[in-house]
């Protein structure tokens, strides 16, 4: 299992003990730089782009395939949508975003809303049992990342917060807990 045996019970008693506060200072300063996407209402080329260095940088040269024209169309659309499945839909449209980059498309622009799905932090709700799918956390589809999106929201009312700094929290406690290699496909490929 790629979590060491945890010192907490349950999410809530995680939560209760490592709940950060402050946000990474590169991530501040991007959310602090996209803010005024919620009043535009679509992402320019440039914007899309410095979110994918942040998630996934090796996703670029296929975001970099996406026209801005297209980009405003999709991500306009995406946002003006109450529909999560739709937001989630359209984002993925987009080359390059994956449904962990349209999550950190979402995150960036509304973190108090939302919280990036990542293996880390799939992982770590397995291993406590508040997920019950997708042991290894890859793959996921609308419902992995519904179901996160409950999850966080549900916890960040309880502690009068944003569902990112939930799901930051949970993310730093993978790391001092991991256990192994974390993309252990990838790099059995590199030494075959």
């Amino acid at each position: 299992m790629p979590v060491k045996k945890l010192p907490f019970k349950s999410l809530n008693q995680l939560l209760s003990k490592c709940l950060v506060t402050q946000e990474e200072e590169k991530t501040n300063l991007l959310i602090k730089s996209l803010k005024s996407v919620k009043a535009r209402g679509y992402l320019t080329k440039k914007e899309l782009e410095d979110i994918c260095r942040w998630k996934s940088p090796r996703a670029i040269h296929h975001i970099n395939s996406n026209t801005p024209a297209v980009i405003r169309k999709i991500t306009t659309a995406a946002f003006a949508t109450r529909s999560e499945r739709s937001k989630i839909e359209l984002l993925t449209s987009l080359r390059g975003v994956s449904l962990p980059m349209a999550s950190a498309i979402l995150t960036l622009i509304n973190p108090k809303k939302y919280g990036v799905i990542d293996i880390r932090v799939w992982e770590l709700l397995f291993s406590l049992g508040t997920v019950k799918t997708k042991p290894k956390g890859v793959n996921f589809g609308f419902n992995e990342w519904f179901r996160l999106l409950s999850i966080l929201r549900y916890y960040s009312d309880k502690y009068e917060t944003s569902a990112r700094k939930i799901e930051y929290s949970i993310f730093l406690v993978h790391q001092q807990y991991q256990d192994g290699i974390l993309y252990q496909n990838l790099n059995k490929r590199k030494t075959d």
